[in-house]
């Protein structure tokens, strides 16, 4: 019986062993130096060539021509005992465990018993390799210690790991006892060109693509890519590796249904993923794999989208996502790219992998109806600040019709002298700033007495304008000079008006001297107030209470009893005190319905 592709060509001297150069060099070297140490610590993704390497290092120190200036470290492959150790073979001199199976401290103890025994020759070693070396115990390390620190002459350990962090958790020390070699993963170009080499070997037909789709599903590992290339070979009655063939025996998602989800998408056919996905379930494919296959694609997208070239696909895949460049725009790939990320943990635990995966194509065929925030943000700074997002247009329009109100009356009865009322924040603080100034300039140095309130009849605002304006009384007062009354008012806020424009405004105890300074500017305050808004004739001010305070009572309210603040009461508090600080934050938060969490 024939051996597998694998075991067949496994290398035989540490020149043919791929990508690893820079540990084939360095044993190569020490023993070409006479330089070898006493343990070494190999780590790396599977497939990578750890064992391999073992073994070559091995054959290396025991071959029959050791020495031989024309080897220079290399191993001849051809004797007697680099034979018996590449086969892995019964040899007195080399013993390989597995320490998934031996991983006791009894196992411990019987391989630091055999390791006193000396070599069988003089100019020989005895080299000892323990494969999945992580699933050895705290207490068999601990067994190991010594003799790892203080070994027998010509003796040498070599762990092989593919989780080295867990010989770190379980035993640190002896990481300082082994040297450490990271092996590198091994890139789909020389996995092709290595499965490229082995199928001339074999005088096999190959397609340089089926080579390619093999690099992909390898991972990184080129033992699992001549393990893959054995299992394609086994398909059909010819002995040749084809694409159809690779995706037969893989079970691999043809690329042209990847292509079908990329032109739904951008076609934004949200209704035709259901039987797209469905299609997909009825011919068995792992979704997982179509995940996978799906995150390459975009990836491969995005990176034509931006004027890169997309490594490691087929050309015929790469002139059809050429076609599609301007289908998509590269913030929308990129979105979908960090969308399939986030799903990918949740894919792991999720039962319903299908489901998932149609809810996330509905997602990306819909994301011309979303909007960023960052645009938001940027129409409300030039602006935009009453310029809601239609979800809520529609809302308040359904809410307004519910409870209409009586027509305004013409504009030729309105009084002839008022004047019109501000349609935004930032034209209600203009408006407000101009006031304010003339205000100040015309009339002498405020008085510490009462100034007699502002009778107009202009209309008491909604409670709803007066928060939004709320910056713009601050911003009213600064003009008059009173910026620290402006900094305290901004910590308070309004709870209710009356229809006679009665303004009520609440602080919490925390808030004491702030509501004792605005009470004492009370005249600037009720200025500022009547500069932003006109139907303001008076306001008290009421202290809220907090948790851990007791709230303030009046003869009217003291036979109500007082509600407690709740936890959602003191965060929309929070909420309001942050946004009034920054009028961009204010709008994004009316406008939004956000909540600041901190």
């Amino acid at each position: 019986m024939s051996l597998a592709l694998a075991r067949k060509y496994r290398p035989r001297n540490f020149a043919t062993v791929a990508v690893q150069s820079h540990v084939a060099n360095t044993l190569k070297g020490a023993i070409a130096r006479d330089r070898v140490a006493h343990g070494y610590l190999l780590c790396g993704p599977r497939g990578t060539g750890k064992t391999t390497l073992a073994r070559v290092l091995a054959m290396a120190l025991n071959c029959e021509r050791r020495g031989d200036p024309a080897l220079a470290g290399e191993p001849c492959g051809q004797c007697g005992s680099c034979q018996r150790i590449w086969s892995g073979s019964a040899s007195l001199d080399v013993v390989e465990i597995d320490a998934a199976s031996n991983r006791g401290v009894d196992d411990a103890r019987e391989l630091r018993e055999r390791a006193m025994y000396a070599p069988s020759g003089d100019d020989r070693y005895k080299v000892y390799i323990v494969d999945e070396a992580h699933m050895l115990t705290r207490e068999a390390w601990n067994a190991l210690l010594k003799v790892l620190e203080e070994p027998p002459p010509r003796v040498v350990f070599v762990f092989a790991t593919t989780e080295p962090q867990k010989i770190a958790q379980a035993a640190a020390p002896v990481l300082s006892r082994l040297q450490r070699f990271d092996l590198k993963r091994i890139g789909p170009a020389e996995i092709r060109e290595r499965l490229a080499a082995v199928l001339t070997e074999e005088q096999v037909a190959f397609e340089p693509d089926a080579l390619g789709l093999i690099a992909r599903a390898a991972d990184g590992g080129l033992r699992d890519a001549l393990s893959l290339t054995d299992q394609v070979l086994s398909v059909g009655e010819t002995a040749e590796v084809t694409t159809a063939r690779v995706h037969t025996a893989l079970g691999l998602v043809p690329d042209e249904e990847y292509l079908a989800l990329l032109d739904l998408v951008a076609d934004r056919r949200a209704a035709d993923v259901f039987p797209a996905v469905q299609r997909l379930a009825d011919a068995g494919v792992d979704f997982a794999l179509v995940l996978a296959g799906l995150g390459d694609l975009l990836r491969a997208q995005l990176a034509l989208a931006l004027g890169g070239t997309p490594p490691e696909l087929p050309e015929r895949l790469r002139a059809a996502l050429a076609e599609r460049v301007g289908r998509h725009a590269a913030n929308d790939l990129l979105r979908m790219l960090h969308a399939l990320l986030e799903l990918e943990p949740m894919y792991r635990r999720s039962g319903q992998p299908q489901l998932l995966l149609e809810t996330l194509l509905v997602r990306f065929a819909l994301l011309d109806r979303t909007i960023e925030l960052e645009e938001v943000l940027k129409g409300f700074a030039e602006g935009g600040h009453d310029d809601p997002p239609p979800r809520r247009v529609a809302h308040e329009q359904r809410v307004a019709s519910a409870h209409a109100l009586p027509p305004a009356p013409p504009a030729a009865v309105a009084p002839a002298l008022a004047p019109p009322v501000p349609t935004s924040a930032t034209q209600r603080a203009a408006a407000a700033a101009a006031r304010a100034q003339e205000a100040a300039a015309a009339a002498p140095p405020p008085s510490p007495a009462v100034a007699p309130e502002r009778v107009s009849g202009a209309p008491a605002p909604l409670l709803d304008e007066v928060e939004r304006g709320w910056s713009a009384v601050c911003d009213a007062l600064r003009a008059r000079g009173r910026g620290m009354v402006a900094q305290g008012l901004s910590h308070l806020r309004p709870v209710a008006i009356s229809g006679e424009g009665a303004l009520t405004i609440g602080y919490a105890a925390a808030d004491d001297t702030w509501a004792h300074a605005a009470e004492q500017a009370r005249s600037d305050v009720l200025a500022a107030l009547q500069a932003t808004f006109e139907g303001v004739r008076t306001f008290t001010l009421k202290r809220d209470g907090t948790p851990g305070a007791a709230p303030a009572t009046s003869a009217a309210t003291a036979g109500t009893p007082t509600r407690r603040l709740t936890a959602d009461d003191v965060q929309k508090q929070r909420t309001s005190h942050a946004a009034r600080r920054a009028p961009l934050l204010e709008a994004a938060v009316k406008a939004l319905d956000l909540e600041i969490l901190d």
